[in-house]
């Protein structure tokens, strides 16, 4: 087992490359809303196309794990930390907390 190979410890690392980082599959309708939604608000998220990744099956396992539900896609992380699929990331932007979070992970200046 090299560095790098268990698709969990994978997945922590590209979630923390970027201020917002979003897992997806690109056939996916609600991963084309998330997008849109942050790229709306100005912020440009690293998106990962788990279809397009050959060992996107691995991570998209590893999501399903850390979500504890079946719906693997889209998974949006902030600042490195874990914030959910789209109705997460939704309530936190009727909610108020959505920018905050983007503020202090440098993905807005605003």
């Amino acid at each position: 087992m090299g560095m790098g190979s268990d698709p969990m410890e994978r997945l922590v690392k590209l979630a923390s490359e970027s201020a917002v980082v979003i897992f997806s599959v690109s056939s996916c309708c609600m991963c084309h809303a998330v997008k849109r939604l942050f790229c709306g608000m100005g912020v440009n998220p690293a998106v990962y196309e788990l279809d397009q990744d050959p060992r996107g099956k691995e991570l998209e396992r590893a999501l399903m794990r850390l979500l504890g539900n079946s719906q693997a896609v889209p998974v949006v992380f902030i600042g490195g930390k874990l914030i959910g699929s789209m109705d997460r990331v939704m309530a936190s932007h009727i909610n108020g907390t959505l920018v905050p979070l983007l503020k202090e992970a440098g993905a807005l200046w605003l």
